[in-house]
């Protein structure tokens, strides 16, 4: 799959409207297809982690974003699921509390960044400070505007202390998001994912899709690139993001460490 084609490039213009939520081009076959190559990219993945478990020597911070039902949380059950929960970190941010308000808005995040040999996956992130907070006027422009250029330069920091970031937007449709909250009304069983608040964002659905559009512009950077992913397909979704990060690892050219020496000469007994 060429990845790239999904891939913003840095101080490019971002419509959304040109991007097809719907599109699974990468998989010729379908969804059967699909499902089965990324069984195979998962596996991959697998032993990549493993590798970069045992190295001990580079750093992946996955950041992902999208609208409410946009698929954050399948995406990491789908394709973070099956890793190493030892080498994996998932960090959830919501609103902040009382303490993270006291501090920078970097604060909270910074904490949650992967060490040496870990893959950190950022369930929202310092993001929500020019999407969520622009769009509801959380804060004064002036402030928000800042912003873009803290977020690079914490992630050029972060990237040259070791860090590899990949960045995803989950590109999902107006249609497609009507259908996964009546989805959750209808099923008792997901009720509990149900806010009125999600009805509130969804009317600024333009507003949201325009802050989106200047954080991708802005903040896709050679060192943190952002990429696009059309996710009404859930399949084809896991796809691209397990594609993305298989690849991203392998231009790691890892390896693992050699072995003490004597090691030949040892017997168990």
């Amino acid at each position: 799959m060429d990845i790239d084609r999904y891939r913003v490039s840095p101080g490019a213009e971002v419509d959304l409207g040109q991007w097809d939520p719907r599109d699974s081009t990468g998989v010729p076959g379908g969804k059967a297809e699909g499902k089965r190559y990324l069984k195979a990219l998962v596996a991959e993945l697998t032993e990549l982690q493993r590798l970069l478990w045992a190295e001990d020597r580079h750093k992946l911070l996955v950041v992902i974003q999208a609208m409410d039902t946009g698929g954050k949380d399948g995406a990491i059950r789908n394709v973070f699921g099956p890793l190493n929960p030892q080498g994996v970190r998932v960090a959830n941010f919501k609103a902040p509390t009382p303490e993270e308000l006291a501090h920078d808005y970097l604060w909270r995040v910074h904490r949650h960044t992967p060490g040496s040999g870990e893959i950190a996956v950022f369930n929202r992130s310092h993001y929500e400070d020019v999407l969520v907070v622009r769009v509801l006027g959380l804060a004064r422009e002036k402030r928000w505007m800042r912003r873009y250029g803290h977020i690079n330069a914490f992630e050029e920091l972060l990237a040259d202390e070791g860090t590899t970031i990949v960045k995803f937007y989950l590109h999902i449709s107006k249609e497609e998001q009507k259908e996964r909250l009546q989805a959750r009304l209808d099923d008792p069983s997901k009720n509990w994912k149900f806010s009125a608040g999600d009805l509130e964002h969804r009317a600024l659905w333009d507003d949201y899709m325009h802050a989106f559009e200047v954080a991708l512009e802005l903040t896709s950077t050679a060192w943190a690139p952002w990429y696009i992913v059309p996710a009404d397909r859930k399949w084809y979704r896991n796809v691209v993001i397990a594609e993305t990060l298989v690849q991203t690892l392998r231009g790691l050219n890892m390896s693992y460490p050699p072995a003490e020496d004597g090691l030949t000469d040892i017997v168990i007994e």
